[in-house]
């Protein structure tokens, strides 16, 4: 944007010390960590920094129980202290069922946080222009909740020629006070957090076949996801409600890979009411092995599917740009090659 920049420095740690305690059914882990985060603004204007400064401290622990040969059980229990934010209480469960050597199950579920920063997708569409520092006296933890079920299945066919396996997966997600990017009559973007929740529910199912050097993998994902607000009830911004995920590889060990693969995004919400449009994106790679090196080459997004081919990504001048959301490639098609070498 003409006479805007935006720049900074942001560093991040991370430490963590754990004890660990095992016997033939059980196992324990307990440990406490240390989370820091710490960005400072290079100021351009007159308009006030966004630096921010977080701590966080937490202990943990957790266990992995072996009922009997049919059920595991994973369990946790972890706290935090976030400076300026308070404490939060984390606990996690997780049971897997062995029904017979075909047929599992797992269910399971828990709860996490967020702390808030500027850095989110809204935000960043806005390359951060007009957008409001956090206040920690406004501002709070977005705290979730979710619990998800699968059920897996492995089988063998025509004489263990054909190895098959599927994965079908339920979940919800629940955020209560999410963290929004609202306008303000001053023209500014302020955080607030919505006095509502957040969900997202849906289901995911994979499927894997292989014979001989060929391996195909098949997903599917369906997501509905929504903001509660009061009585209004609003689609999520940039989520499609349907993914197809389709890939085919051939093997030849120590010698050849090939791999084909496809991507289909359906229709999703953007910020700006209005709808994207839904989009395929296609891939192939080839690589050949040889014992202490390998060529490869990649040919991505080779239907050379962008969003500027079927859908705007900016409104107003080309001096002084609105831009729209990013839901679908800019790149096009790109190819890429390279060494790659054992030492």
């Amino acid at each position: 944007m003409a006479g805007y920049a935006f720049s900074g420095k942001q560093v991040g740690t991370f430490s963590e010390a754990t004890y660990t305690h095992a016997t033939d059914k059980s196992e324990w882990i307990t440990g406490i960590n240390l989370v820091t985060d710490d960005f400072d603004e290079n100021q351009f204007a007159s308009r006030p920094r966004r630096d921010y400064s977080q701590l966080t401290t937490g202990l943990f622990v957790q266990s992995n129980f072996k009922v009997n040969q049919n059920l595991h059980i994973e369990s946790g229990l972890r706290g935090d202290y976030v400076n300026d934010y308070g404490f939060a209480l984390l606990p996690r469960l997780s049971m897997l069922f062995k029904i017979s050597p075909k047929l599992s199950s797992r269910i399971g579920g828990g709860m996490g946080y967020k702390a808030p920063t500027i850095f989110t997708e809204e935000s960043e569409r806005l390359q951060y222009r007009n957008v409001l520092a956090i206040d920690k006296d406004r501002n709070k933890l977005e705290r979730s909740y979710g619990v998800n079920a699968d059920i897996n299945f492995r089988a063998k066919f025509a004489d263990n020629k054909i190895n098959f396996s599927f994965n079908h997966l339920f979940f919800y997600t629940r955020i209560h006070d999410p963290l929004v990017l609202r306008q303000q009559p001053s023209m500014d973007y302020l955080f607030t957090n919505v006095n509502g929740h957040f969900d997202s529910k849906g289901m995911e199912t994979n499927v894997k076949l292989s014979y001989s050097n060929f391996k195909l993998f098949l997903g599917y994902t369906l997501t509905h996801a929504y903001l509660h607000e009061g009585n209004i009830k609003t689609e999520n911004y940039l989520t499609p409600r349907h993914r197809l995920n389709s890939v085919l590889l051939y093997e030849v060990e120590e010698k050849w890979k090939l791999g084909l693969e496809a991507y289909y995004f359906s229709k999703q919400q953007l910020s700006d009411g209005t709808t994207g449009k839904q989009y395929w994106i296609t891939g192939f790679m080839a690589e050949k092995l040889w014992k202490k090196f390998s060529l490869y080459i990649n040919f991505e997004n080779f239907t050379d599917t962008r969003q500027t081919k079927f859908d705007s990504i900016f409104t107003g001048s080309i001096s002084d740009p609105q831009f729209r959301d990013i839901y679908a490639p800019l790149d096009g098609f790109v190819v890429n090659g390279g060494v790659k070498l054992k030492l």
